[in-house]
């Protein structure tokens, strides 16, 4: 768990970078191993419940 943290830590600043200075190049790959690591933690769940939330929101209206 400890690892999987500070590789998501890792790779959201790399992807904040990435984003921000417009290369194209690796902020795909980048993205994807953010949110692979995001998964393995324990923040899944919550944005598991507010992604459903915000679904259930917009569904509604």
């Amino acid at each position: 768990m400890v690892i999987s943290v500070s590789l998501v830590f890792l790779f959201g600043l790399v992807l904040f970078f990435l984003l921000r200075s417009n290369h194209n190049y690796g902020t795909a790959f980048a993205a994807v191993m953010f949110g692979f690591f995001l998964a393995s933690t324990g923040a899944a769940g919550p944005i598991n419940q507010l992604a459903t939330a915000v679904v259930q929101a917009v569904h509604s209206m």
